[in-house]
């Protein structure tokens, strides 16, 4: 079996040219068969489709700097949240699950693991960075600075490290 490939303008055919060196002067099989496999176009669909995809995540990214100005002049210097216990254990909650995927899938060599560790990275930073901003000053606020560097941000490192090693591994 042999594979050949021929072009037009624009355009790449590939083609399978399917014969048998032995047979090939046998009765009926004068020429190889030739089934068309695919046609590609100049840029494959998923390039197109990630780019556009990219140039929208940076148009909307662009459009929330102004918002960025409107919150920092809008905003009450404090307020009050109905739900506040539940959006800490909430938060708290998605980044012990985080943790527990991360490390069980890293345990079994599994790839994904990638996306558990950046995500709960990301999770970790946020817990940290909110911890810090909203804590009382005082004792509050050196629990929560304790909590950040001593533990939220270190893991969010490591699972940062995670992450970036499994992509270069991979790329």
């Amino acid at each position: 079996m042999k594979g050949r490939a021929g072009g037009e303008q624009g355009k790449t055919m590939r083609h399978l040219v399917l014969c048998n060196d032995e047979g090939a002067g046998a009765e009926g099989f004068d020429h190889g068969e030739v089934i068309p496999l695919r046609e590609e176009a100049e840029e494959p669909r998923t390039a197109r489709g990630l780019r556009r995809a990219g140039g929208l995540l940076v148009a909307c990214g662009l459009a929330l700097l102004p918002w960025l100005y409107v919150l920092a002049t809008g905003l009450p210097a404090t307020a009050t949240a109905a739900h506040w216990p539940g959006a800490w254990v909430g938060l708290d909650a998605l980044e012990a699950l985080g943790l527990i995927a991360t490390g069980l899938l890293a345990a079994r060599g599994d790839r994904r693991h990638a996306l558990a560790a950046a995500a709960t990275a990301t999770l970790l930073v946020v817990d940290a960075w909110f911890d810090t901003t909203t804590a009382a000053p005082g004792g509050d606020f050196a629990t929560a600075a304790a909590m950040a560097f001593g533990a939220e941000l270190p893991l969010a490192v490591l699972c940062g490290r995670l992450a970036l090693r499994a992509l270069s591994r991979h790329a």
